[in-house]
């Protein structure tokens, strides 16, 4: 039985091949005695900015286990019991609505149980789609139904294509196994922070639809969900582009946090849902050598990775929280609209990492007491008005409203330089936001500069607005993840308010496909 040794550790720029003869002195063995050792974890320990380190797990296999006893950093790997699917035959009409992490990968554990799914997605196939967002990057011009957040792979696409979870699930394995299948690094298997970049993971949506056609899976791009029957409080069907309908049976809702549409179709059918606490704000962007500096410190080795970050700040008296989000190291803020007449901040990484500006989520939360109203589609409409007013602060061309981060905080001076596309015009930014909004960013924006000396700087950049980080409202379901209100219909990741994040919602996914699944079983 294989060991796991924790607490290994390596200068930046030496070579991962020293760890063998270092797993061998901290055993007390000989090198030759270890006959396989492989990579667990890896992590960047930049507590001691003179002293970086890299710190490893990893499992160790040895000629004879009676030479070392588990103790400290050692222990013998627990063998898990392993996944089991037993292969069922149904006629069950499943369909599956929306292709980001949730859909996929709920598609992808119904195949392992020898089941197949309708899957329709209302945007383009991830290169056509890529295609699309460049054209509104470029010029301006906007495809409401093809574009950052609409289309194959989800709004996860166009981002850094982080997998960090704060959620402990036995699947998470499962998952960075099939990406790593799929065509994602396999360093995500180990690192401690993973993330497969903007690049590589339209690969690997292309390659898990490819495999999904392969086991009988349809799939409809192109086709937007514009209705849905209902008979005795039950999914009977569904209609597409209001025209086509079909027979569902179960109906695997993983919309994503910007199917508004969807949204309203919900709560005109008497669908449960329940305004939801969300975020907003503005996206922050400094010179990647400013964080690198400001985590690392001067004269850093050039082998450490992008530094990145993450803050909080809680202010007790109001209850209100700002905080970074989507942090992407070495990327681009992109626009990310989805609607006509309003402008989306967000932000992405490549794989590399390797652009000259780093930027974040800079946002502060709200709920229903500023929504201004009861419905559950207020949150929406909050987010929808943030938006617009954006829109007309940038010039009603899709460029976005830009402010220095010295201006917004009130001190005065600093530059605009962005990486945003089509471009910023320079603008009041605490005009645009609420004003409760406001003063917990200018508050965060303080406490996170005494965590990081130098995050308050000429060098920083504001863009406005970040609306979409994550969905204003949840689908209401039971604990057999079916609908409060209505047998068959299974409410499913980001979009249905139960995850944050590619990880997360492709973790939910999975549990619905299991839920159904074991239903089938069952029955």
């Amino acid at each position: 039985m294989p060991f796991l040794l924790r607490n290994l550790t390596l200068v930046p720029g030496v070579e991962e091949s020293a760890l063998r003869p270092l797993a061998a002195a901290k055993l007390g063995v000989r090198e030759s005695e270890i006959t396989a050792l492989t990579l667990v974890r890896k992590g960047v320990d930049a507590r001691k900015k003179g002293a970086i380190k890299l710190v490893y797990t990893v499992q160790v296999t040895l000629k004879d286990e009676s030479r070392v006893r588990p103790s400290g950093d050692l222990s013998r790997v627990e063998a898990g019991a392993p996944l089991r699917f037993p292969r069922l035959a149904s006629a069950e009409r499943i369909v599956i609505v929306g292709m980001g992490p949730a859909g996929l990968f709920a598609a992808l554990r119904l195949a392992e149980y020898g089941l197949t799914a309708r899957v329709i997605e209302r945007g383009r196939d991830v290169d056509r789609r890529a295609s699309d967002v460049s054209r509104f990057w470029r010029l301006g011009e906007l495809c409401e139904q093809s574009n950052v957040q609409f289309g194959e792979g989800g709004a996860g696409t166009f981002s850094d294509g982080k997998l960090t979870t704060r959620v402990k699930d036995p699947n998470c394995g499962w998952v960075l196994q099939r990406l790593v299948d799929f065509g994602a690094p396999p360093e995500i298997l180990y690192a401690a922070k993973p993330h497969i970049g903007t690049d590589r993971l339209r690969a690997v949506v292309r390659g898990i639809r490819e495999r999904l056609i392969e086991t009988g899976f349809r799939i409809g791009f192109e086709s937007r969900l514009t209705g849905i029957g209902i008979a005795q409080g039950t999914v009977q069907s569904i209609v597409v582009n209001d025209a086509d309908e079909e027979p569902c049976d179960s109906l695997v809702l993983a919309p994503g946090h910007s199917a508004r549409d969807t949204y309203a179709l919900l709560n005109e059918l008497g669908v449960t849902l329940e305004q939801k606490p969300f975020a907003v704000g503005l996206r922050v962007e400094h010179p990647q050598a400013l964080i690198n500096e400001i985590q690392y410190g001067r004269n850093a080795h050039p082998a450490l990775p992008p530094a990145e970050y993450a803050q909080t700040y809680n202010n007790e008296a109001t209850g209100r929280a700002a905080y970074s989000f989507c942090m992407c190291p070495g990327g681009v803020v992109v626009a990310a609209a989805s609607e006509a007449g309003g402008v989306v901040v967000n932000g992405m990484s490549g794989y590399r990492r390797n652009g000259p500006y780093a930027n974040s989520a800079l946002v502060a939360t709200v709920g229903p007491a500023d929504f201004g109203g009861h419905s559950p589609l207020a949150g929406v409409e909050f987010q929808r008005e943030l938006e617009r007013r954006a829109f007309v602060a940038g010039g009603e061309s899709y460029r976005a409203p830009a402010q220095s981060l010295l201006d917004f905080i009130g001190r005065g001076g600093g530059r605009i330089l962005s990486s945003y596309r089509p471009g910023v015009t320079e603008y009041d930014l605490a005009s645009l936001l609420p004003m409760p909004v406001v003063a917990t960013l200018r508050e965060g924006i303080e406490h996170f500069d005494r965590r990081m000396r130098g995050f308050i700087s000429a060098e920083a950049t504001l863009t406005a607005v970040e609306t979409r980080t994550s969905a204003p409202l949840r689908i209401l379901r039971g604990a057999d993840l079916q609908s409060l209100s209505h047998r068959g219909l299974y409410p499913t990741g980001e979009g249905a308010g139960y995850a944050g994040g590619i990880m997360s919602a492709a973790l939910d996914g999975i549990r619905v496909a299991d839920a159904i699944a074991a239903r089938i079983a069952g029955s």
